[in-house]
């Protein structure tokens, strides 16, 4: 199972479980977590947590097998994604990410569209969507870290540790170290 679904009454724990692919975001488990966050609108959820087993958060857009998808078929798939990201930061309720390891693409976007956002000491996020001419989530970054981080992080393409994701707002707490 790509996803794995817990609750605790008004609590829905979503835990990406992918972690031989490092939780990348394949069109199957794209369309579980579109199909969780649709019913947590209706389950009474109060608090959505998204989490990744594994050594990483996600690391992003999965592009196993894309060399032989149609355009067509890569652009549903962005379009997806990119609905996903919508359902999550337009949530009626609140939505937590608890980003650790290496965090690429639309898995960074996907903590970003949460409402709150903390990141391992460990976690580390890049946005490398314009060498490929495509970002999703630019708007909510923006508004996220203002225009000019923004601006920095997208066009740079460098990876952002957890420290500088907090500092600029990318998260907002960084997670004490395990002992």
């Amino acid at each position: 199972m790509d996803l794995v679904l817990e609750h605790d009454g008004p609590v829905t724990l979503l835990t990406l479980s992918r972690p031989e692919k490092a939780n990348a975001l394949s069109a199957d488990l794209v369309e579980a977590l579109l199909a969780s966050v649709s019913e947590a609108h209706r389950d009474g959820t109060r608090l959505l947590v998204l989490s990744g087993a594994g050594q990483n958060f996600s690391a992003g857009f999965d592009f196993t097998g894309f060399e032989l998808a149609s355009e067509a078929e890569l652009l549903l798939r962005l379009v997806r994604i990119e609905q996903l990201l919508q359902a999550v930061h337009h949530a009626p309720f609140a939505t937590l990410a608890l980003a650790h390891g290496r965090n690429f693409g639309a898995g960074a976007d996907l903590f970003a569209a949460c409402s709150v956002r903390i990141a391992a000491p460990d976690a580390s996020f890049r946005m490398p969507g314009l060498r490929f001419g495509m970002q999703l989530g630019t708007r909510r970054l923006m508004h996220r870290v203002g225009a000019e981080h923004a601006r920095a992080v997208l066009a740079s393409s460098k990876v952002v540790s957890a420290a500088h994701a907090l500092s600029i707002g990318l998260a907002h707490r960084r997670a004490p170290r395990e002992r």
